[in-house]
């Protein structure tokens, strides 16, 4: 599931925004920040800690890679094991005339997630829950988009 949002301002004003990874804290519901471990940066390789809150799954830590790092262009984390992540988040910037288009995509699995234990339990459900998680992975995306929006004065 991916949101694509025009946003009127150059690429390196977004750039240096979506790589604080405690960024889309500001804007989220559910993630409340995180910080880069063993003294890392945004980089290929570089690993960080998150912490998020849901109603009704309580508060939970995860650690993070960065799997795919293209400075100005592409900044992607996996959650967990980063050869079977339970989840892979990803921004990618492309140049849009006087402003950028961002692209902030989230997919689940394909390891297994916190959604694991719930489809186990109802295996007939499935689909309903995964696609209320990405649904309010979406409501999230677009906070945090809008959020960049607004900070960097374009819309």
């Amino acid at each position: 599931m991916a949101v694509a949002r025009r946003i009127a301002a150059p690429p390196d004003d977004v750039w240096r925004l979506v790589i604080d990874i405690n960024l889309p804290a500001r804007f989220s519901t559910e993630f409340t920040g995180a910080e880069w471990l063993a003294g890392g940066s945004a980089a290929l390789g570089a690993m960080f800690e998150g912490h998020n809150r849901h109603d009704a799954a309580g508060s939970w830590t995860t650690t993070s890679t960065v799997v795919d790092f293209e400075p100005g262009r592409t900044f992607a984390w996996a959650v967990g094991d980063a050869r079977d992540p339970s989840a892979t988040w990803r921004f990618e910037l492309a140049p849009d005339g006087d402003g950028t288009l961002v692209t902030f995509a989230a997919r689940i699995g394909p390891g297994p997630s916190g959604l694991s234990p719930a489809i186990e339990a109802m295996p007939d459900k499935e689909e309903r829950i995964i696609e209320r998680r990405l649904d309010e992975h979406r409501r999230n995306i677009e906070s945090t988009l809008d959020g960049i929006a607004a900070i960097v004065g374009g819309t």
